[in-house]
């Protein structure tokens, strides 16, 4: 495991204040962002591929600058958006395959995520998304472009410096498994969380191997407690759904004991670390007046109670005009309001993990 020495990161401001940024000492910088996963972080390269997981129309994006749908889950900005301007690199971190993409945008990092992928390729499959294997071919040819733009030797330092970001699991404990003939009559739970984290091993020592050195990784949020969980499996009072988040839980432990494995165990000098998205958003889910909420048990658009992707749309009935009330967009996805909640102190204690001398787990 590599050794940091303590000045190469310093937290100038609060960690909860969500117009805080990540302020760096001197001779230390973070020059680019890249992320990997799932609709929780992809911010367009769904928008040309053949499948359902789209959110490239109204009302995805109403509040987002100008009111463009943009490929992005929510009704604007993601944690992949609001990572890269807490460091200060740019405002927005675009999708690898926007077809407007510009070079510039190159040595500060860009987005291979896919909505609905997941750590099981099966669950790309089942929508026809990107999976993470492809993720990583796209950032392979995104390296080679890369060096053509900016020379081998600035491309090796961008990526040993840059802030790697895995952010998927969702969907394959939500759908994949719960409604899966071919996992849940194959897996129990314990086996299927098992699998999941070799799967997310596996991935993260891809990574390692192609240049990536300090990797955060996403937990699971508390699956049963998206209202179209509580919708399919929370009883007339739609309730969390506790099954899923035990299983949520439990993928949690063994991926937290998986990565510091890897970051005391690896050879390349690389860091991992684990961000808490459980808990935080637990704590919103369960005391949403706290934080400024109405509600937490329904999404924005539609009813709230099951519409997601192309069921969300600009003819869904009953969309709130008032989205600063909800936790919830649609019935699957968090608002920009609940992000900004939750990725300030994510990043923060990411950063401190990863560019700190210590790791933190």
């Amino acid at each position: 495991m590599i050794t940091l020495s303590p000045f190469f990161i310093f937290l100038l401001v609060s960690a909860w204040s969500a117009d805080a940024l990540v302020q760096l000492r001197r001779n230390v910088s973070i020059p680019a962002v890249f992320v990997f996963g799932d609709s929780t972080v992809d911010t367009g390269n769904n928008n040309n591929l053949i499948t359902l997981a789209k959110s490239n129309f109204p009302p995805y994006g109403r509040d987002f600058m100008g009111g463009i749908a943009t490929g992005r889950f929510s009704n604007g900005k993601l944690p992949s958006d609001l990572i890269v301007e807490e460091l200060g690199i740019k405002e927005l971190l675009p999708a690898y395959l926007d077809p407007n993409l510009k070079l510039n945008n190159f040595p500060t990092g860009v987005n291979f995520a896919s909505s609905a992928s997941g750590f099981d390729p099966l669950t790309s499959k089942l929508l026809l998304v990107l999976p993470l294997s492809e993720q990583l071919e796209l950032f392979k040819e995104y390296i080679g472009k890369l060096k053509m733009y900016v020379g081998e030797n600035r491309t090796t330092t961008i990526l040993s410096n840059s802030l790697f970001l895995v952010s998927t699991g969702t969907d394959d404990i939500a759908n994949t498994y719960f409604h899966t003939p071919m996992r849940i009559w194959k897996y129990n739970t314990y086996a299927y969380t098992d699998l999941l984290v070799s799967y997310a091993s596996a991935f993260l020592q891809e990574l390692f191997a192609v240049g990536a050195r300090r990797i955060g990784i996403i937990s699971a949020p508390p699956i049963g407690c998206l209202p179209s969980q509580r919708t399919l499996g929370g009883g007339i009072e739609r309730k969390c759904v506790e099954k899923y988040n035990q299983v949520a839980k439990l993928f949690n432990r063994k991926l937290m004991a998986e990565l510091e494995r890897l970051d005391n165990n690896n050879v390349v000098q690389a860091r991992v670390a684990y961000m808490d998205a459980y808990n935080p958003l637990m704590d919103i889910f369960e005391n949403h007046e706290k934080y400024g909420f109405e509600v937490a048990n329904r999404g924005c658009c539609g009813t709230g109670l099951f519409e997601s992707a192309f069921l969300c749309n600009r003819w869904s009935p009953f969309t709130c005009k008032n989205v600063s009330r909800y936790v919830f967009w649609d019935s699957y996805h968090p608002t920009e309001t609940t992000y900004k909640i939750i990725v300030p102190p994510l990043i923060h204690k990411c950063i401190n993990s990863l560019f700190g001398s210590h790791s933190s787990y």
